[in-house]
């Protein structure tokens, strides 16, 4: 009797226990829900997301570009000037890691040399078979592990020429906090280094 009761207290302690839970990036759509994992390994790229989610800086932005077998792009569109005025220029972090592969989250850039990124625009890979020859080129810091089927959607809809969608996309962008348990129940693994 005694080993049961300290089972179930044991039990009862853990289940009180709060969770680790993780920043997760969430962009809800007309056409669905994309949870985006953020990685450790690109703190600034992290940081800077997570700071304009919070602030609310898409809530007028749309997915503006997106292309079949390539990306979905949102946030601030292309202009012909580039980034060379935006504030939100940042340092690549580049990691061997971090490739552009199916779902990989990556940051926006113009063809500056030093290839800073735009935090303001970001793109979701949607080729299966991955683009590596972008790797090392543009800031992968993120990966989509809930939602590619709303990407693939995305990249499908009619556009114009310059592949703006002819019915705007809105974005809605936020930072959820979610527990491993939930995060590993829709069949992403956690990095070792995050646990």
């Amino acid at each position: 009797m005694k080993k049961l009761s300290l089972l179930l207290c044991l039990t009862l302690f853990w289940s009180c226990t709060p969770q680790k839970t993780y920043q997760v990036g969430q962009i809800n759509t007309r056409l669905g829900e994309i949870l985006i994992w953020l990685y450790d390994e690109a703190p600034k790229h992290k940081e800077a997301f997570i700071e304009l989610a919070n602030d609310g800086y898409w809530d007028d932005y749309t997915f503006n570009r997106v292309i079949d077998n390539f990306v979905a792009q949102g946030g601030c569109p292309d202009v012909p000037e580039g980034f060379a005025y935006s504030i939100h220029l940042l340092e690549p972090e580049f990691h061997p890691d971090l490739r552009h592969v199916y779902g990989a989250f990556g940051a926006g850039r113009d063809n500056n040399p030093g290839k800073l990124s735009a935090a303001c625009q970001f793109y979701i890979v949607q080729n299966e078979d991955g683009l590596a020859r972008l790797d090392d080129n543009y800031m992968i810091y993120g990966q989509v592990f809930k939602g590619m089927d709303v990407v693939d959607q995305i990249v499908k809809v009619e556009k114009d020429s310059t592949n703006k969608p002819l019915t705007d996309i809105p974005i809605d962008v936020k930072v959820v906090e979610m527990t491993a348990t939930e995060i590993e129940a829709l069949g992403f693994t956690i990095p070792e280094g995050s646990k």
